[in-house]
């Protein structure tokens, strides 16, 4: 389904472009393991975490949200092998999320998405450069 021109416009970040991609990858990772900061310890903690409490379901629905960003990535052109490493990180974090209640806690530290968006930005400052962000912006480069 493609996005008419009009709504582009007035909603950033729905098109397919380099910079929309990066947009949105980003803030799903912020969604999947930064939404808050525990106190005290002040340590971010997602909604990836968060789900790894829901036994079964939640490890699905975590893999399943985690899976989207290998899409993205998948749309961007990447490699096989860097889509393999991305969807091995989503598969690790799956599998050691289905240990049941104990799951959540090396989710809270390997932080999957965190891998797979590094991964791609990689692949954004290589490719497409001018999605650069500096200080949190994304800017374009002359």
């Amino acid at each position: 389904m493609a996005i008419p021109e009009d709504a582009r416009g007035r909603f950033p970040g729905l098109g397919t472009d380099p910079r929309s991609v990066r947009q949105r990858v980003e803030a799903m990772e912020r969604l999947l393991e930064r939404l808050f900061v525990i106190p005290g310890i002040n340590r971010p903690v997602g909604l990836d975490v968060i789900l790894d409490v829901v036994p079964v379901v939640g490890d699905f629905a975590a893999a399943a949200l985690g899976a989207y960003i290998v899409w993205e990535g998948r749309n961007l052109g990447m490699s096989k092998w860097q889509l393999t490493r991305m969807a091995g990180n989503v598969g690790i974090d799956w599998a050691l999320g289905l240990i049941p209640w104990v799951g959540a806690i090396p989710d809270f530290f390997f932080r999957s998405n965190s891998r797979n968006l590094r991964i791609i930005k990689r692949h954004l400052d290589k490719h497409h450069a001018d999605t650069a962000t500096i200080a949190g912006e994304v800017t374009r480069r002359p």
